[in-house]
């Protein structure tokens, strides 16, 4: 049903100091809107610094697509506080703008309606624009504009010296990467646990099926509320940020040289679809390139090996070069429950499941088993409420019931948990466990049930959005800053646009010359 972890966690717990300096970090995407909803017109707001230099608060795919970014932190509370000075800073600068609590977008009619983001005139920053260019005119721009939450791990050197037995980074890389792989096969095969339990994209404004084909069995109130009834997260469904025209890429993560050989083959394939757009039309850039992938991360996954790159660097040269330094988590929406759009008891947990995901054996995967794990994933995306849910073991056709799974992998939690929590004194993983628990045997208590009865009771995702929206805004504008100050948020908005304006009067190439010589490089 699970691996028996039990070994492990013997092991685990007689060495708990291995799990001293977990690190992670958070990156929250979240549309700014006027007060009736629609999405703001205005450009990113200078007074933020400028999104293309600027550490903490950058613009994702649209210029009104804001994106913070925290430094990464050894302890939850700070994490979660300078992720709240953040939205606090930007909710005092944007006026009557708001920003959407939601991952799903409303009150948008059409693509046309959004502005790609600005980032200058250097060649990096128009490199950066024409990117999402080619994501407009490829899938859509309203796909793009879906919001989500990515988490940033990383286990410390200790575990891998307990548990490897290696001494170093450089000279344990290979060791390292390969138990960050095994970490990623188990997310896979258990990862549905993550929008099971914190999906909360059950239900889509009318409009976002505007001219869109989708065979799914909505239901419809008065209102105008489109939802399906057990479903968790359509953000990760064929409706919301996905790409099936990726599954067949047959990229695997079984070890680092053929994982990026596969990733590399996909931004050196060309695409018949993509040759017959072009890169250019009337003199007007349409795309980077024809290939499959214009630049690396454009593979959608539900997670990714990483390591901080180089200037310059393409992240499949830098995983080569030092191997992998954490894992990005992309499986969250937007928590609408909080300002911030995630809270401590979720990094928690998935603290819990990332060291359990690298404990468990994890059999290598080929692609074909790949494709197997997102049935289950589709199952808890679109019904994972639904009374009798199973999940498939593996490719054979054995089920077990969702509920029971459930259980057992939080057997295994707890115990995680309780090193955990003896490491730091107090008994908060514990409870956090305690309280998760308890919505395998009763599903009304996961975010997409407790949020769909807020949006049939509410009138639907539009309305409430902006019920929660100004209520969050004014919940942030009015409470002080706890860790960072006016002068650090000063000090980098101005850094920022000192650096823009270097790497402008910095560049030599033209564009033209620019973009042959870093095809294949890295967009961040």
């Amino acid at each position: 049903m699970i691996p028996d972890v039990s070994q492990a966690l013997s092991w685990l717990e007689a060495h708990p100091q291995a799990l001293k300096g977990i690190r992670r970090g958070i990156e929250r995407e979240t549309l700014r809107v006027n007060p009736d909803g629609s999405l703001a017109t205005t450009g990113h707001p200078e007074s933020l610094g400028a999104a293309l230099t600027h550490r903490w608060i950058t613009t994702d795919f649209a210029e009104a697509l804001l994106e913070f970014i925290t430094p990464v932190d050894d302890n939850i509370e700070h994490l979660m506080a300078f992720l709240r000075d953040i939205h606090r800073h930007v909710a005092r600068e944007l006026g009557d703008e708001r920003m959407w609590p939601f991952s799903m977008p409303c009150f948008i009619e059409s693509g046309q309606d959004i502005e790609l983001a600005q980032y200058g005139s250097s060649n990096v920053g128009r490199f950066k624009t024409l990117y999402r260019e080619g994501l407009k005119n490829r899938y859509g721009a309203l796909m793009q504009v879906i919001s989500g939450i990515h988490y940033n791990f990383s286990l410390p050197l200790s575990f891998w010296q307990e548990r490897l037995g290696v001494t170093d980074v450089e000279s344990g890389k290979e060791a390292i990467s390969a138990g960050y792989f095994k970490l990623i096969r188990n997310y896979y095969r258990f990862g549905w646990v993550i929008p099971y339990l914190f999906g909360a994209s059950p239900a889509i404004c009318k409009s976002f099926l505007k001219g869109r084909e989708t065979d799914l069995p909505f239901e419809y109130t008065d209102s105008g509320l489109c939802y399906l009834p057990y479903a968790t997260s359509l953000r990760l469904s064929d409706l919301g940020y996905t790409n099936k025209s990726q599954s067949n890429l047959g990229i695997t993560f079984n070890d680092l040289e053929t994982y990026v050989q596969g990733v590399k083959k996909a931004i050196r394939t060309p695409s018949a679809e993509y040759a017959e757009m072009g890169v250019k039309k009337d003199g007007k850039y349409l795309q980077l390139n024809t290939n499959v992938l214009q630049i690396e991360n454009e593979l959608y996954a539900p997670i990714r090996p990483k390591r901080v790159t180089k200037s310059g660097e393409s992240p499949s040269d830098a995983l080569m070069r030092s191997g992998i330094e954490y894992i990005e988590v992309r499986s969250l929406d937007v928590n609408p429950f909080s300002p911030v759009g995630i809270d401590a008891t979720q990094a928690r947990f998935l603290d819990l499941f990332l060291v359990w995901c690298a404990l468990a054996d994890a059999p290598e995967m080929n692609s074909d088993e790949l494709l197997c794990t997102r049935k289950n994933w589709n199952r808890v995306i679109l019904e994972g409420r639904k009374p009798g849910q199973t999940i498939g073991i593996g490719c054979n056709d054995e089920r077990k019931p969702l509920v029971s799974v459930g259980n057992a992998l939080f057997d295994d939690l707890s115990r995680v948990a309780q090193v955990m929590d003896e490491q730091n004194g107090d008994h908060l993983y514990q409870d956090v466990c305690k309280e998760l628990v308890a919505a395998f045997d009763d599903p009304e208590l996961t975010y997409s049930a407790r949020i769909l009865k807020d949006l049939k009771q509410q009138g639907g995702v539009g309305s409430l959005g902006l019920e929660l929206a100004e209520k969050y805004r004014q919940m942030l504008v009015s409470e002080p800053l706890e860790v960072l100050d006016a002068s650090a948020l000063m000090a980098e908005q101005d850094g920022s646009w000192q650096r823009q304006r270097a790497l402008e009067a910095g560049d030599t190439l033209s564009f033209e010359e620019y973009l042959a010589a870093n095809a294949g490089s890295s967009d961040e």
